[in-house]
């Protein structure tokens, strides 16, 4: 018997080698950010655009999904 069902769920592909890089990359350069944020040696609107130009860059997977909760 099965804990959990399968109705309404959807297939998921795996992330690719390059696309879990990507990922890893823009976590650590936005858990760098963050640290400077804290420590106020950038303004909000820095690391804004910080966080713009990361994700045009390594275009994350799940990045993005956390920057409204940080």
């Amino acid at each position: 018997m099965r804990a959990t069902s399968l109705t309404g769920t959807k297939a998921v592909m795996a992330m690719t080698k390059e696309q879990f890089r990507a990922e890893k990359r823009f976590q650590t350069a936005m858990a760098t950010a963050r640290r400077m944020l804290r420590e106020g040696l950038i303004t909000d609107d820095e690391y804004r655009r910080f966080e713009e130009k990361m994700a045009q860059k390594y275009t994350p997977t799940f990045g993005t999904l956390f920057s409204e909760l940080t």
